[in-house]
């Protein structure tokens, strides 16, 4: 099986795919199921149950508003941000929501029941819907799961999570698969993707569309730059991207490649910024490691000779070698916070971004697997304690700096010859491992760690 890059790499909202975006396309499908099955008109009211990690922080998340949005019929990719908050102004100011896009019923975010301490064993992102009658009786109920990244599947999946796999002639589900076919055919990783990807569209809608997912990223870090004041929620944290920009386009008005760190940081800020404010980000492969992806490309672009010299191949390059490694994590292991801790969201980012930029710099097949393998071995461990239940600290700084880690990582590959000790599959099983023995308060959560450290005065969870 392999992943589709443009199932790893979708558009959305923020601040979280497994909290936000998932849910809204949980609440989506539901309403559709709905009246697929022509009880639209006979629903008088819906119930909605939070479990596990959806009810403990799911407030800080945006997770109930995103349900609200999705039962109406919106869908994340779509949903334009400026809408989306006219809309919960309605509803809330209303006490109701148009189901389906048209049946009024009454529900808002305080009539959700929320269960924290109930952990479904598929998945700790655990929500079930019902559709109710004049009586009170079930017309439909559907438990889903949010299982990172904006997927979900529900009881009556049989599979882990996410999309149906791509008819790929170079299918792979490891990295031993996957160098043995870059060997065997004589192709880079990038190479042995976009051949993937080709045989269920032409190459130049998969360029294009590829282009397309950097020209959001790039639009999620102009508005993160641009906004000003503090982010949303009750921590108070002041925007820094803005004043950082202004700073360096006046130390560094010639792009010095000693302040590249600088610019790399800056757009990792800025991304996650946006993010935590609920913008329109890419899921890259989650949201709240939306930063890492498009700040090494950002390296990448400036920094490194092709991308100077050929910018929108560096791109479709890049962008195939990370979907690459990305459907590695999601087949084998998880990139939900709430499953595995942070490793399994900037740990996967940044094996991700390691990978593709010593492809853009030259490296063989066995060095960009080294490289995504040093990027995950050295973010072992990682957990998933947002303070006061939002997607603000420690996670938009942690994106600047596994942004560095990835380009570190990239650059101790090239030095070496593919040769090493670990492999890639190896360090994807012990993040498995490892988050299956990490204690659930490290799972997003807020029970655990640094949301337990800092006292704050509301927890948003």
């Amino acid at each position: 099986m392999t992943i589709s890059v443009f199932d790893l790499f979708s558009i959305g909202i923020g601040p979280s795919s497994s909290h936000t975006v998932g849910p809204m396309r949980a609440a989506a499908r539901f309403a559709g199921e709905v009246a697929r099955r022509s009880q639209l008109r006979a629903t008088v009211d819906v119930r909605v149950d939070l479990y596990g990690s959806l009810a403990a922080t799911g407030a800080g998340h945006g997770t109930m508003a995103a349900i609200l949005l999705g039962l109406e019929g919106f869908q994340p990719e779509t949903i334009d941000t400026h809408e989306m908050e006219q809309r919960l102004l309605t509803v809330r100011s209303e006490g109701k929501i148009l189901f389906g896009g048209g049946q009024p019923i009454p529900l808002t975010e305080d009539s959700m029941v929320l269960r924290p301490l109930t952990i479904h064993e598929r998945h700790a992102n655990a929500m079930t819907l019902t559709a109710l009658d004049d009586h009170g009786s079930e017309l439909f109920t559907q438990t889903y799961f949010s299982v990172g990244g904006g997927f979900i599947v529900t009881t009556d999946d049989d599979d882990r999570g996410g999309p149906a796999p791509v008819d790929a002639p170079l299918a792979f589900s490891s990295s031993e698969e996957l160098l043995r076919l870059a060997s065997t055919h004589h192709m880079s990783v990038s190479q042995i993707m976009l051949t993937n990807e080709c045989a269920s569209r032409p190459e130049e809608d998969v360029r294009a569309g590829l282009l397309h997912i950097y020209d959001v990223m790039l639009q999620c870090q102009r508005k993160g730059i641009e906004r000003t004041g503090h982010l949303p929620g009750s921590l108070g944290v002041r925007r820094r991207a803005h004043d950082w920009h202004e700073r360096l386009a006046q130390d560094d008005p010639d792009r010095d490649v000693a302040f590249a760190e600088d610019w790399v940081n800056l757009v990792a800020l800025a991304v996650n910024e946006e993010n935590a404010s609920g913008g329109r980000v890419v899921t890259a492969p989650t949201n709240g490691a939306a930063g890492i992806i498009p700040a090494v490309l950002h390296y990448a672009l400036h920094y490194t000779r092709p991308g100077r010299e050929d910018s929108d191949d560096v791109i479709v390059r890049f962008l195939l070698t990370a979907g690459a490694i990305g459907s590695l994590f999601k087949q084998r292991a998880s990139i939900s916070g709430a499953e595995v801790g942070c490793q399994g969201e900037v740990g996967s980012a940044a094996a991700m971004a390691a990978a593709a930029l010593a492809e853009i710099l030259g490296g063989t097949t066995q060095q960009v697997e080294n490289a995504a393998e040093i990027a995950m071995e050295h973010s072992l461990g990682l957990t998933c304690d947002p303070i006061g239940g939002l997607v603000q600290i420690p996670c938009i700084e942690r994106n600047a700096i596994s942004a560095g880690k990835a380009i570190n990582a990239a650059r101790m590959a090239l030095r070496g010859d593919g040769i090493h000790r670990v492999s890639l599959d190896q360090v994807i099983e012990t993040m498995r491992a490892t988050g299956l023995d990490m204690n659930s308060k490290y799972k997003e959560t807020s029970t655990g760690g640094l949301a337990m450290a800092v006292p704050v005065n509301l927890v948003e969870c």
